[in-house]
């Protein structure tokens, strides 16, 4: 076996390498206490379900390669995740926010801060969030029931963005 064949199959997940679930609980618990004090956020979240922050985490941490904890605990799917952004309207301004209060939230719990997995983290959020922003204007789900749930390593991108037939009518 070569070197390169052996380094590769040795490769943390996104997952492994921040920590455990634990860790993405954290994160999310302390990201929405500040979302929901947040002046621009607050209202979009104030009516979230009491699970809303563990679903998040379940789902983050399934789609950066930790166990499927969204898929089988939670019954959950790419699909339903997409449905609840649905007719929300959010802005990208919200979107900014977000983002910014999760990335300010991710250096106060102490998530791994190297620039690789940092780049991974970032370019998953800001992908996520933007497809929420996409989806958030439209009036139903686009999205198949029986899309697989993402997956992101340490590199990947989401690919060139293909509107659908809805965005191109809009």
């Amino acid at each position: 076996m070569s070197e390169n064949n052996f380094q590769k199959k040795n490769i943390p997940t996104l997952f492994e390498w921040a920590g455990d679930m634990e860790t993405f609980e954290r994160l999310f618990g302390k990201f929405y206490g500040k979302v929901l004090q947040d002046d621009l956020l607050g209202d979009v979240f104030k009516n979230m379900s009491p699970d809303h922050v563990q679903h998040v985490a379940h789902f983050v941490a399934e789609v950066f390669g930790g166990d499927k904890l969204y898929t089988n605990l939670d019954k959950g799917s790419h699909s339903q995740m997409i449905g609840h952004h649905i007719g929300k309207m959010l802005s990208e301004e919200k979107r900014q926010r977000w983002v910014q209060l999760l990335l300010h939230t991710a250096d106060e719990v102490g998530l791994k801060n190297d620039p690789e997995f940092r780049s991974a983290f970032v370019g998953y959020i800001e992908w996520g969030t933007r497809l929420a922003v996409i989806n958030s204007q439209l009036t139903e789900n686009p999205m198949d029931t029986h899309e697989p749930m993402p997956k992101w390593g340490w590199g990947e991108t989401g690919g060139p963005y293909i509107p659908n037939e809805n965005d191109l009518n809009k």
